[in-house]
């Protein structure tokens, strides 16, 4: 039966205009484009949340909230470690130098605290680098719905073109019969075929990957909260 179809598929698509023609090869090129893009961001989201999980159980594990910030400098690889270091950078500049040296060197018994505008400061910025992240990461999510929308468009306008096409060539003859009328709605449909093809996993796989995405922002924001509760706890206090 898949031989079946892909020979009308096939057959189809040879009996097509140039305008089917050129139809199904921008929705095949738009088709692999989603996928590669699928691929790659199915990749990047397993890796986002491999890194997540390790660096919140580090971050949330340790003495206190700057011991991973300094024992181990986060890099950009993350997103939550943008998050963290980027909130560290801001809690430690806000300190006076003399403080800030002594954290940085791991003095203890260290009195700092921050005032409540100085709090809202880290705050914001938190929130601020957990926004860009979340908006990172879901980057290619939009070409992926674009092609999925615009595939079975394609193929409607396609099909519509070619029965146009068709009821011209059958006013031009002044007659028509099953023989000559079939396949030329035959090759109109292909078109359309050809776009739910694209479609139908297409939608599956933008679904998947949204709830990933959910997870994953759910999860960032979770860290973000956890860490600002951290900082609150041992900051607090008058200027």
């Amino acid at each position: 039966m898949v031989e079946f179809f892909a020979d009308s598929l096939y057959t189809g698509f040879m009996q097509s205009s140039m305008m089917g023609k050129g139809i199904v090869m921008v929705q095949l090129l738009a088709s692999v484009i989603m996928i590669a893009i699928a691929i790659g961001k199915w990749r990047e989201l397993s890796r986002v949340g491999t890194l997540t999980r390790r660096v919140s159980h580090d971050v949330m594990g340790g003495g206190d909230v700057l011991e991973y910030y300094l024992a181990r400098h986060p890099n950009s690889h993350s997103a939550v470690e943008m998050i963290y270091s980027g909130t560290c950078e801001r809690l430690l500049k806000l300190l006076t130098p003399d403080v800030r040296s002594l954290l940085m060197g791991r003095q203890s018994g260290v009195v700092a605290a921050l005032s409540q505008h100085e709090m809202g400061l880290v705050k914001a910025l938190c929130e601020h680098i957990l926004d860009e992240e979340e908006i990172r990461i879901e980057r290619g999510m939009g070409v992926i719905a674009t092609v999925v929308a615009l595939a079975p468009m394609l193929g409607l306008l396609g099909t519509v073109w070619g029965v146009l096409d068709a009821f011209a060539d059958m006013g031009a003859a002044g007659s028509a019969t099953i023989a000559t009328m079939a396949p030329a709605i035959s090759s109109a449909l292909v078109t359309t075929v050809v776009g739910l093809l694209i479609a139908i996993p297409g939608v599956c796989v933008h679904a998947r990957l949204s709830a990933t995405l959910r997870g994953l922002n759910s999860q960032m924001e979770g860290f973000a909260d956890d860490l600002m509760g951290r900082i609150r706890y041992e900051f607090q206090g008058g200027a």
